[in-house]
């Protein structure tokens, strides 16, 4: 049984009740009205209809330009059409990526679909393709791009496709907080003491800029993904007195709290607070320092929709991610990362009730492919991921057909250098990129 009773849009809170986030009206509406039109000031940077209306996008979130009104006004089995060809034309020299979040008109067109970092190694399984087109957000093409070859390019389809939570960790304000706990705990943080341990190891979630990434390749952190957050965790604490989580709390607390760090070493570090809101003491005696960050995705998944959902159907099993705050965490039956929740799905008996906490295109996903279970979400009034909504069929058309006319180009004797960049390239800058691989390649050899 297919069962996805959500509803996309606006909810009021009941009478008395806190403010709760809702979805962008504009949901309905395709992007191209978001993207810079030639001539006119660049719009405001903004995540897109979708989007939780508490999220604010900073200065430095990138806007597309506008592509060419073809692409706006096609038919859908026209874009669709033009997929297809453009990716029959350029035959092995094109992978293209779709992550789990995508909505699923993109998704029919993807060699390879996963979560951020599967996709990012299955880039590297592909030497032969000149393009990694990575239908994602900004983050995941800046770690494909970590990942690949120099000759090799990655293309975002929508260079607006972002992430808030990425966002809430930008380098300036990490590089405070590593300055202040210097000051606090009196002692340069990544310089081993006489037991060998250092006072602070950075760990990024893998939903972090490629600077970052970088940061925590310079100053001896590691990469984590949800999957792998425990190991990588164990990895840091042989290393460091503490840990500096950025930059999602909620999944640096599920997962330290399962290993049985103490609620009170936990502090939260808020950048807009001197100390991160703290104290001297509550520094010196925590472990792990959780950055004020959030997916707002799945923090609007609460402990009363799981009530509702098992009043609902007492047999239903609740699955969620660890993104989800740590209320949720516990009172679900399990957590895990998106392969996680896909592989729960996939090993439920027919008749199986699943009621789970992720993204809402997944989620329909799972739905569709398992009709002899039942499958529902467990927030009735779904914000999809915003910036992953960024990436319509359009985009993708205009891209692909950009790459097949560059290498009609090459191939007709044109020089590279008189065709210009590819379109859309995401690149991170040199000294980024090897301070940011050393972080990455830290956590492969942590988890092969």
């Amino acid at each position: 049984m297919v069962s996805v009773a959500v509803t996309l849009g606006r909810s009021a809170p009941p009478a008395g009740a806190a403010p709760v986030s809702s979805c962008d009206t504009r949901l309905a509406e395709d992007p191209f009205t978001l993207d810079a039109m030639p001539g006119l000031p660049a719009p405001a940077p903004e995540y897109g209809p979708g989007a939780s209306d508490v999220d604010t996008a900073p200065p430095t979130t990138p806007v597309q330009e506008q592509i060419p009104a073809r692409y706006r006004r096609m038919a859908d089995d026209e874009v669709h059409g033009r997929i297809t060809a453009a990716k029959a034309a350029l035959g092995s020299a094109v992978v293209v990526l779709g992550h789990h979040y995508q909505r699923d008109e993109v998704i029919a067109h993807a060699d390879v679909t996963g979560d951020s970092f599967l996709l990012a190694r299955r880039s590297l399984e592909r030497p032969e393709a000149k393009y990694v087109v990575f239908c994602g957000v900004h983050f995941m093409a800046e770690t494909a791009d970590l990942l690949t070859r120099p000759d090799q390019a990655v293309v975002l389809p929508n260079l607006a496709a972002g992430c808030s939570m990425a966002d809430m960790a930008d380098l300036d304000a990490v590089e405070d907080c590593w300055a202040q706990l210097e000051q606090a705990l009196g002692r340069p943080l990544d310089v081993p003491g006489e037991d060998g341990l250092v006072e602070v190891v950075p760990v990024t979630y893998m939903n972090s800029s490629a600077a970052i990434k970088a940061f925590c390749g310079e100053h001896g952190g590691i990469v984590c993904t949800s999957s792998n957050a425990a190991a990588v965790l164990e990895w840091a604490f042989a290393r460091g007195r503490r840990v500096l989580f950025v930059p999602d709390q909620h999944l640096g607390r599920n997962t330290a709290k399962a290993m049985g760090v103490p609620a009170d070493l936990m502090p939260l570090w808020d950048p807009r607070k001197p100390m991160g809101g703290n104290t001297r003491q509550a520094l010196v005696d925590s472990r792990v320092l959780l950055w004020r960050g959030w997916c707002s995705v799945h923090q609007r998944f609460t402990t009363a929709q799981i009530d509702a959902a098992r009043a609902a159907d007492p047999s239903v099993e609740v699955v969620v991610h660890p993104e989800c705050p740590q209320a949720v965490v516990d009172a679900a039956d399990r957590a895990g990362s998106t392969e996680f929740i896909i592989k729960a799905v996939e090993a439920a008996p027919a008749g199986a009730s699943l009621a789970i906490g992720t993204e809402i295109n997944l989620v329909r996903r799972l739905a569709d492919a398992h009709p002899d279970k039942t499958i529902t979400c467990l927030d009735p009034v779904i914000c999809p991921c915003s910036t992953m909504y960024r990436i319509h069929p359009g985009y993708l058309a205009w891209v692909l057909e950009s790459l097949v006319e560059r290498e009609q180009a090459l191939a007709a004797g044109a020089p590279e250098s008189e065709l210009g960049p590819v379109v859309n390239r995401v690149v991170v800058d040199d000294d980024a990129a090897a301070a940011g691989r050393t972080a990455l390649e830290r956590m492969l050899a942590v988890v092969p």
